[in-house]
């Protein structure tokens, strides 16, 4: 490397070096980092460090010197992430279904550079969750990148929707592209999904992203803005079970006080509850009525029933029915 070049990245070096090696506990001495400039061809004398040093302070670094008889040396002392940030960023990597398991050791290997060489052993982190399995689409992150493109844009898109086989392959539910209008990404029971609007079938509707294959932006412009406009996500989320579609209906249930915490957990803040004579408390929502709501309602015992409307309650009734009369064939 010519001289000239070497003193111009000479800051830059003095960064990275800093970055990756320096903490608190173990600073950069300053004969260390002569050793590293020399490596990548940039001489560098004691006195020019210092200089150096104090200009990356003037540009807003925060650069702190530790003194000791053994000579010490240099850190920074704040980072762009501090090791407890960097610690809840490698969990939710490392526990999150939708991000490949190679993806996720990818992530996680950029994530211990911001850490720094000496610092990096603490984020290699088992996060165990019982049950979890990691999606196997590698193609989702382009999925995501093409919807991000084409709400920016104001683009629908075409995609084939994705199902597993009996060989474990994901292959086309069907051959024929789904074409929507994409207008949000939402996650929920650690899934991405897609919210579009589906002018064939004129609603809105949800897929799975990592279910999504051969996504591609379309030029024809989107559609469904008034219809989206009308749908609240956070309402949207708690209401639909599942991510799964169902009418939409204001359903009170009856739920034993122990387990209130359970429906405020599941419905948000803003559900309605309300003491009856018998003791239990009364709560009122909407959701969407689907299978899924009744096997929720069902996992949670016998103390627990849906009080109102009437054809809620004898679709719950004919739902525990089938499965009692289908359980044991």
């Amino acid at each position: 490397m010519p001289k000239s070049a070497g003193q111009k990245l000479k800051l830059l070096y003095l960064l990275r070096i800093l970055e990756e090696e320096g903490s608190e506990e173990k600073p950069v001495s300053t004969n260390r980092i002569i050793q590293y400039l020399e490596a990548n061809g940039i001489h560098a004398e004691r006195k020019s460090i210092y200089d150096d040093v104090e200009k990356l302070r003037e540009f807003g670094i925060d650069v702190l010197q530790n003194s000791s008889r053994l000579g010490g040396g240099y850190y920074l002392g704040e980072r762009e992430f501090e090791l407890a940030e960097l610690k809840l960023l490698v969990d939710a990597v490392q526990s999150s279904r939708f991000i490949t398991t190679k993806k996720s050791r990818e992530l996680i290997a950029k994530l211990e550079k911001k850490a720094g060489k000496h610092d990096a052993g603490k984020l290699q982190r088992q996060v165990h969750v019982i049950g979890r399995v990691k999606t196997e689409n590698e193609n989702i992150y382009y999925s995501v990148d093409c919807i991000h493109g084409a709400i920016q844009e104001n683009k629908k898109i075409a995609f084939l929707y994705l199902d597993w086989n009996v060989k474990k392959e994901m292959v086309p539910r069907s051959p024929e592209e789904r074409i929507v209008s994409p207008w949000a990404l939402l996650w929920q029971n650690d899934n991405y999904y897609l919210i579009a609007y589906d002018g064939k079938a004129g609603s809105v509707k949800h897929f799975r992203v990592d279910k999504m294959g051969k996504t591609r932006v379309l030029e024809e412009a989107r559609d469904g803005e008034k219809q989206f406009a009308q749908i609240d996500l956070a309402s949207y989320s708690n209401q639909t079970f599942g991510m799964y579609a169902g009418e939409a209906e204001t359903v009170t249930m009856r739920f034993p006080e122990r387990l209130v915490g359970v429906a405020v957990d599941r419905f948000g803040k803003e559900v309605s509850l309300r003491r009856a004579e018998d003791g239990s408390v009364r709560v009122r929502t909407t959701l969407n009525v689907s299978n899924q709501f009744f096997g929720w309602l069902a996992g949670l015992g016998k103390e627990v029933g849906i009080v109102s409307p009437e054809w809620v309650r004898e679709q719950y009734r004919d739902y525990l029915q089938e499965i009692l009369l289908n359980a044991f064939d």
